[in-house]
């Protein structure tokens, strides 16, 4: 592929013959969109679309990357390949308004969106598979081909038929031996056309993986020459051959396809800027992202106006959506960020975010941290709320514990049924390990996964009068006839540790999939000496409720919590020590 400069691509190209003219899309939004999916997780889906961007980068093509579903690691990667922020593309999770609008914003501000499926092309609910049926995304299938030949040809002829009204782009082969090898693969299709390349074995961009998932692209540093490496591979196939022209044949087909939204995008495209990671140290600018548009559609006043959050990002804390900032930015917040591995106190703040991430990992530098304990324990007196999810929450706990000197009560843990499935070994403490000391509550880290899937948090109510009622889908406990005032917060949980605790349950979520392993949803905690703290192991996405979404972050209006006096003191007196 010829060297492009940023300029936007034709509208309209000469299609491949044989192969459907896509609608056009309005002016100034040409842009190619390839869906990369594969028979099962394990593939090389994550690696082929992170070298897609890296390849089509360094062509001088500004590449926007999606992942589907609610992954935090794989959008690392591809953040790194293509230089921009990534966003999650889930139909449940963000809604289709939402995803259409993500879209549509990255299709008229790149030359070029890659889309990354979740697990096999048809897994899950909503699948990969429903998003390319419902945007038209040409779906590119990405092959472990190292173990079969003719073969080949039948699993792509399945994937393509499977579902009506797939789209389809081609597939490449990964892990193949030999050019012999790659002539018998692409000989295997019944559709000649739709070989875009096989992709040779290779340790020089092999990404390795631990207990939650690929490692964390800051955690090599060579992990920018394991993407180029990458995409040296893609080099010499059809795919990266392709002329911008010829691209065009994977324009999406149904993404303009009467929708008010993309008419309102169109019209205020020229004074949304092109999505960027927030990355310095204080943001409070005002959000011209990927959901800009979208957010100003759900967000009627910005109820965060002159409120600043500090935010943990590092190591240990490193499980942020992009699309969480930027929520958080238009409803009006200023955002600061600080380290709890390395910093000494909280920046000036009038909420604390902990997100999720990796503390069992780093548990005696963090134990070491004393003064940002102090700081965070002094914020949590000030009855200032405190946000803390996933790690977060596991940060705050007394310590972190092998599963098996687990001593708790049935009646004292609240961890999710476990799904079957056996996984990698978890690099837990030989021994129980001090974290921060702040909760009374102990994290036991466990060798498989104690909570997986899509969950929902209806909003608990926090009213001036000093009371909380926790509120589900069914019914609402306290005021009398109280209902939600905002939609749920969506999004997910996937963690292997469970919490021994005596602290109340303010709320619980509940599964998007009546069949779910975890259908007894996630505990919401509740801590502190106005039940300012907020803990739970749900990671929500905070613009599928973005009023919701704010009230993680108001003051709490509410009395201590009388049946439960440990609550009143955030800061137990307790050193603690390794066990």
């Amino acid at each position: 592929m010829a060297a492009a400069d940023n300029s936007p691509l034709p509208v309209c190209a000469p299609c491949e013959p044989g192969l459907p003219c896509a609608p056009a899309a309005p002016a100034g939004a040409p842009c190619p969109v390839l869906l990369v999916a594969a028979p099962s997780s394990g593939q090389g889906k994550t690696t082929v679309t992170a070298a897609l961007a890296r390849f089509w980068s360094r062509q001088g093509l500004r590449v926007q990357v999606f992942k589907c579903g609610p992954d935090f690691i794989d959008a690392g990667w591809h953040a790194l390949a293509s230089g921009q922020s990534v966003y999650q593309l889930d139909l449940w999770m963000a809604g289709a308004a939402a995803c259409r609008a993500m879209l549509q914003h990255a299709c008229m501000h790149n030359d070029m969106v890659l889309v990354e499926g979740v697990m096999g092309l048809f897994d899950g609910e909503p699948s990969s598979a429903d998003v390319a049926v419902q945007f038209g995304l040409p779906v590119l299938a990405v092959v472990d081909a190292g173990r079969m030949a003719g073969t080949l040809g039948a699993v792509i002829y399945g994937l393509q038929h499977y579902q009506q009204g797939l789209p389809w782009a081609g597939v490449l082969a990964n892990r193949v031996a030999s050019a012999n090898h790659a002539q018998m693969l692409r000989e295997s299709l019944r559709e000649p056309a739709h070989w875009l390349g096989g992709i040779a074995r290779s340790e020089a961009f092999t990404l390795g993986s631990r207990h939650l998932g690929l490692l964390q692209a800051h955690e090599l540093h060579d992990a920018l020459q394991r993407l180029d490496a990458a995409a040296d591979a893609l080099a010499d196939t059809p795919l990266a051959a392709m002329s911008a022209a010829q691209l065009q044949r994977f324009r999406p087909s149904r993404l303009w396809q009467g929708q008010a939204l993309g008419s309102a995008l169109l019209e205020n495209a020229a004074d949304t800027a092109p999505s960027s990671q927030v990355s310095s140290a204080t943001s409070n600018a005002t959000p011209h992202g990927v959901l800009s548009a979208y957010l100003q559609t759900q967000i009627p006043s910005p109820i965060l106006q002159g409120r600043t959050i500090a935010i943990a990002r590092d190591a240990a804390c490193c499980f942020i959506y992009p699309a969480n900032l930027e929520t958080l930015q238009a409803l009006g917040a200023k955002l600061v960020f600080f380290s709890p591995l390395a910093d000494a106190s909280l920046p000036a703040c009038d909420a604390l975010w902990l997100p999720g991430g990796y503390p069992e990992l780093h548990l005696p530098q963090l134990a070491a941290n004393t003064a940002m304990r102090q700081s965070v324990a002094q914020h949590i007196a000030a009855g200032k709320p405190v946000w803390a999810e996933g790690g977060g929450m596991l940060l705050l706990c007394q310590s972190i514990a092998p599963a098996q000197a687990a001593s708790a009560t049935p009646a004292q843990s609240h961890a999710a049924s476990a799904p079957q499935a056996a996984t990698q070994a978890i690099p837990t403490p030989a021994a129980e390990q001090p974290a921060w000391g702040i909760l009374p509550a102990t994290a036991h880290m466990h060798s498989r996964l104690q909570g997986l899937g899509l969950q929902a948090l209806v909003e608990p109510a926090v009213t001036a009068a000093g009371g909380a009622q926790e509120l589900d889908n069914a019914q609402a406990t306290g005021a009398q006839g109280a209902e939600p005032q905002h939609p749920p917060l969506r999004g997910h949980t996937f963690h292997y540790a469970s919490i021994s605790t005596a602290l109340p349950e303010l709320a619980r979520t509940t599964s998007a999939r009546a069949n779910s392993r975890n259908q007894a949803g996630e505990a919401l905690y509740q801590y502190g000496p106005a039940g300012n703290v907020w803990a739970s192991h749900f990671h929500p996405w905070f613009a599928s409720s973005p009023q919701a979404a704010a009230q993680l972050f108001l003051p709490r209006l509410q009395t201590p919590l009388a049946d439960h006096p440990e609550t009143h003191n955030p800061t137990p007196p307790c050193s603690p020590t390794t066990n």
